[in-house]
């Protein structure tokens, strides 16, 4: 993978963490696949992940998925900025994409999908994070389990998902790129009340609305 037409994914990937501070970023085909990794990678089963009510019906639907249960918090209807998906060290960045945003110790899911983001792909998203370790195991999870190796000469040894960037992806994202602001300001958008659908909050035994953690 790291040959050929792939090697422009390589060069996004660079381009964003010098543009983000992260000291690794793994691009992949959406936010919701950089969270589903990210929970994967915390070992989320069998928890139960708070997030606000009004957010993108993507994100409880993978925390499922993840095996993991939704807890939601009291939200305004328009979501600003990132949040946690507490009690884990992942945050949705959907909403935010500026120069510097990385803070450490943080794994920071972004996107590039819908016409209202900063950086418009289409379609796309990315993991920050300043492990290695971490970033490694992202790299070959995102990509069916494959080694940056020719396949046929590959020695599998992880079940993985198909949420490769795609390299026409990632050349419209360098290019894009080139005229980027230094700062962009949090996006702010409206979302329905997801708690309101059983099959978000079923089989959950907790109330839907605990007091708001800090």
């Amino acid at each position: 993978m790291s040959q050929g037409a792939y090697k422009i994914t390589e060069e996004f990937e660079a381009c964003l963490a010098e543009y983000t501070g992260a000291p690794y970023v793994v691009a992949v085909n959406s936010c919701t696949m950089a969270l589903f990794l990210a929970m994967k990678w915390h070992r989320v089963e069998g928890r139960t992940i708070s997030i606000p009510q009004h957010t993108y019906m993507s994100v409880p639907c993978y925390i499922h998925h993840a095996g993991a249960r939704v807890l939601f918090l009291r939200s305004p209807e328009h979501l600003t900025g990132p949040y946690k998906l507490r009690p884990f060290p992942i945050w949705d960045c959907a909403l935010r994409f500026t120069r510097g945003m990385y803070a450490a110790g943080q794994t920071q899911c972004l996107s590039f999908s819908g016409p209202r983001k900063h950086l418009k792909l289409g379609k796309g998203g990315a993991i920050l994070t300043d492990s290695a370790q971490a970033a490694r195991w992202y790299r070959q999870a995102r990509y069916v389990g494959r080694h940056e190796v020719p396949y046929h000469e590959d020695q599998f040894d992880m079940i993985g998902w198909d949420c490769y960037m795609q390299p026409e992806t990632a050349a419209r994202g360098l290019l894009l790129m080139s005229a980027m602001p230094a700062e962009n300001p949090d996006l702010c958008l409206p979302y329905p009340d997801l708690s309101r659908f059983g099959c978000y909050t079923s089989g959950n035994i907790f109330p839907l609305y605990p007091e708001d953690e800090p």
